[in-house]
């Protein structure tokens, strides 16, 4: 009897959708189904037309766009061209997201050890050569050298920011103002190793990798043969807050009668409260998780692993920096995240905390897996249109890189509205703006809120200089940016444009909110804001 076929698309941008296509698939093989499961664009779109069913799992990110790796099909799906009967013969089902159980599940791949040492370079993962024939990609990445690592925050200031400087000399990587970089980061040596002995790995082990079923494709940037310890410290994200899934399939793998309970109830509908508690509210890590269920982690098969453990996601930074500036170099602005819960030890960003401790002069020479995408932001062509741009805190890295590239073409009518706690402590090329202010190419505008007793913000300069920012926009047909965290400034940002529109453009509030949307329809407006 011929075994069902079932295909599961996913197109996620976090993870959460493709953790439940996986989970999708583990069900699919417990109950005798042939399944593949695959990104949307990572699928042959053209032979949908032979697959007879098909379970579409997706996600949106941003204002309700297509998450990156179901881009291409999305604009597939809406050509004009396509017949409305092309995919008439075809069962399916789309699933926005879902929550079910499951057990006994085998496992996607299996691990086989090897019992000797392979020939050198054979753990090498996919980098670009010295001189690639396309540009640097997620599979492909760019081992750019770090030139500089440097804190620009004085030493009193709450937290620690880098200037990070890469050599991508021969990479044929170029990038405009408003791009950004994407790097895949590690896990820390020390993680890396508990990680081993937690799970009784031998780090020095090489395996390789077989699937269990036909059509299952290889983890991306997995070397074959690979190290335990490149798949620790490269591969698994064990920095990361588990999902309610990774509770459910520990406990299916849990020899330890009292550990399976506790599991079984953090995995079960009446447990999700207390595990927010223990896990969400707190940032609890994998690695942590683990720590805490010692007699189940070390019952973990290998096999196990790449079903249980989310793959290390790279981090996406605005390039601070433009190559008419500074040539066959690349520098972004990091602000190393570190914050207490009520767990002891502090919570530390994977990717943040990584870079902040490579540091050359220190430790010699270090490379970093690199590449560029376009980013958000897309600036003036016209030389005459001015700019606004509002960046407070490392919201002003984009800009940064936008201002030389106008000057270098010789541009001016660059307005930036910085914003920082205090002069002396976090004004971010400080210097730098004072000299291009000195030869016109820029007017700065600063917010130093906590240098007075009533705390001043972008959004309050704003304000005061209304009748220049109307100027701007209304009659000289300036484009308007904002960068920054998306907490609380954009909103206040948009509320001062408001009402300087209000004021200054004598115009309704109804009027006043409708000339704010015609900037955003007209990409006059700009936001670059993150979490």
């Amino acid at each position: 009897m011929q075994v069902p076929q079932l295909l599961v698309l996913f197109g996620s941008q976090t993870g959460t959708a493709q953790d439940e296509a996986e989970r999708l698939g583990r069900e699919a093989r417990r109950r005798r189904l042939g399944c593949r499961v695959q990104a949307l664009d990572s699928y042959a779109v053209a032979n949908l037309i032979r697959e007879p069913l098909v379970i579409f799992v997706c996600a949106t990110t941003g204002q309700g766009d297509p998450p990156d790796n179901m881009k291409n099909f999305w604009r597939f799906i809406f050509r004009k061209s396509l017949l409305s009967t092309s995919l008439c013969q075809m069962d399916f089902a789309v699933l926005g997201l879902g929550d079910s159980s499951y057990a006994n599940l085998p496992s996607k791949f299996i691990f086989q050890f090897l019992q000797e040492v392979p020939s050198e370079g054979a753990e090498e993962p996919n980098i670009a050569s010295s001189a690639p024939q396309r540009p640097p990609s997620e599979l492909n990445p760019f081992l750019a050298p770090v030139v500089t690592n440097q804190r620009v925050t004085g030493p009193q200031h709450f937290q620690d920011v880098r200037l990070i400087e890469f050599d991508i000399t021969d990479s044929s990587i170029s990038f405009a103002a408003g791009d950004v970089v994407l790097i895949m980061p590690s896990n820390s040596e020390t993680h890396t190793q508990q990680f081993c002995q937690l799970l009784r790995l031998d780090p020095n082990q090489f395996f390789m990798l077989k699937p269990r079923e036909p059509g299952v494709h290889y983890p991306p940037g997995l070397p074959q043969p690979c190290t335990v310890w490149h798949l620790v410290s490269q591969y698994l994200d064990i920095a990361s807050v588990p999902r309610r899934s990774f509770f459910e399939l520990l406990a299916c793998l849990s020899p330890h009668g009292l550990e399976r309970e506790k599991l079984l109830e953090f995995s079960s509908a009446r447990g999700q409260e207390e595990l927010w508690e223990y896990c969400n509210r707190p940032r609890r890590t994998i690695l942590e998780v683990l720590c805490d269920f010692p007699h189940t982690a070390a019952a973990i098969p290998p096999d196990y692993l790449l079903d249980l453990i989310p793959r290390i996601r790279p981090r996406a930074f605005s390039i601070a920096s433009s190559l008419l500036a500074h040539p066959r170099r690349l520098q972004i602005l990091v602000a190393v995240v570190q914050y207490q819960t009520r767990l002891k030890e502090p919570r530390r960003g994977l990717c943040s905390s990584w870079l902040a401790s490579l540091n050359p002069e220190q430790a010699g020479p270090v490379w970093v897996p690199l590449w560029v995408r376009p980013g958000s932001f897309t600036f003036p062509e016209t030389p005459e249109t001015p700019i606004i741009m509002v960046g407070p805190g490392t919201g002003v890295a984009p800009f940064r890189a936008a201002i030389q590239e106008r000057v270098a073409h010789g541009q001016t009518g660059n307005f930036l509205f910085f914003g920082c706690r205090q002069r002396d402590q976090d004004f971010y090329w400080q210097t730098e703006w004072q000299e291009l202010e000195k030869k016109g190419c820029l007017t700065l505008v600063t917010a130093f809120s906590r240098e007075q007793e009533q705390k001043v913000y972008v959004q309050h300069r704003l304000r005061e200089l209304g009748p220049l920012v109307w100027e701007l926009l209304d009659r000289r047909g300036a484009s308007f940016y904002l960068a920054g965290n998306a907490k609380y400034m954009p909103t206040d940002v948009a509320e001062a444009l408001t009402s300087i529109f209000q004021k200054e453009g004598q115009l309704s509030n109804q009027d006043a909110a409708a000339y704010l949307a015609r900037l955003q329809q007209t990409l006059r407006f700009q936001t670059e804001t993150w979490a």
